[in-house]
């Protein structure tokens, strides 16, 4: 029998495919637009998603059904000793606290991990966790790891609109409307509890210069030991974002951080971008000691 099973959720910004190729389970998230439930990468892609939701009347999300959860684990623990679970952050859903219920008749072999992730972020921590199984760590030992770094991340994002936040009511209509009639550029901020309004921009030139010096920050200050070790990498998530708008991000982070790596460029995860829509664009840094 082998020992470790990794399994996250989509949030993780983990297609099939690459799960798959990597030896890890993703489960789907669920969507509901108009009244119609679709599952991420399985039932529906992002281009499609993006060109629905710019018509819709409503978005939303769930949560994988304890039924998927429980069919997912059983099937595993027929192969493993032990699945570890990382699902989206408790601070984003009612996700997480839920399958922690679940994994109770499980004696101990179902692992549910609240690491106050969500997209790149959970991406390093699940890629990290397989890496560490592969290594032959033991689960106390992933589950250790796991929980102790999981502050050490930012994650910054820059809207082009107001209006999907305005649908999920996030802010009042007027509020989305005064927004983008001056065409502002809301920086939102998280650590994994919830995306705080960090600070507004102009333009997307001063949002991303905005972004860059927040992350310069932290490097000098919280994360500066794990920086100077070399430790910490760099992130950009996007919606639907042409590739020579990411391409350019980049060749500006690497004048900004010439020491660091660019670990992941990749789109946000359809739980973020149906509150963000489309042209959103973030960056981040992660603590990476296992990538």
């Amino acid at each position: 029998m082998k020992t470790i099973a990794i399994v996250t959720d989509s949030s993780a910004g983990i297609t099939q495919a690459e799960a798959k190729a990597n030896g890890i389970v993703v489960v789907p998230i669920p969507f509901t637009i108009d009244g119609e439930e679709y599952l991420e990468d399985v039932t529906i892609t992002a281009p499609k998603f993006f060109e629905m939701i710019t018509k819709a009347n409503s978005v939303s999300t769930s949560q994988p059904s304890r039924q998927t959860l429980e069919d997912t684990w059983q099937k595993l623990l027929q192969e493993y000793e032990y699945v570890i679970y990382l699902p989206i952050t408790s601070g984003l859903s009612g996700s997480c606290q839920n399958a922690i219920e679940y994994a109770r008749q499980y004696n101990g072999r179902v692992r549910v991990i609240d690491n106050l992730r969500i997209s790149a972020p959970l991406k390093i921590s699940v890629y990290e966790a397989a890496k560490m199984a592969e290594q032959g760590k033991t689960v106390d030992e992933i589950v250790h790891y796991l929980e102790t770094t999981k502050d050490k991340c930012s994650i910054y994002i820059t809207l082009n609109t107001l209006r999907y936040l305005r649908k999920g009511g996030r802010i009042t209509p007027a509020a989305a409307v005064l927004g983008d009639m001056l065409k502002l550029k809301p920086i939102l901020y998280t650590r994994g509890q919830n995306f705080d309004k960090k600070s507004i921009a102009l333009t997307m030139p001063q949002a991303k210069k905005k972004m860059m010096n927040y992350i310069k920050n932290e490097l000098q200050t919280e994360f500066k030991t794990y920086y100077e070790q070399g430790k910490m990498a760099l992130l950009i998530a996007h919606t639907a974002l042409p590739d020579s708008e990411i391409q350019k991000f980049k060749t500006e982070i690497m004048a900004e951080f010439p020491q660091m790596k660019i670990l992941y460029s990749d789109p946000l995860c359809l739980a973020i971008g149906c509150h963000t829509g489309p042209e959103t664009l973030g960056f981040g840094t992660c603590l990476c000691d296992y990538l």
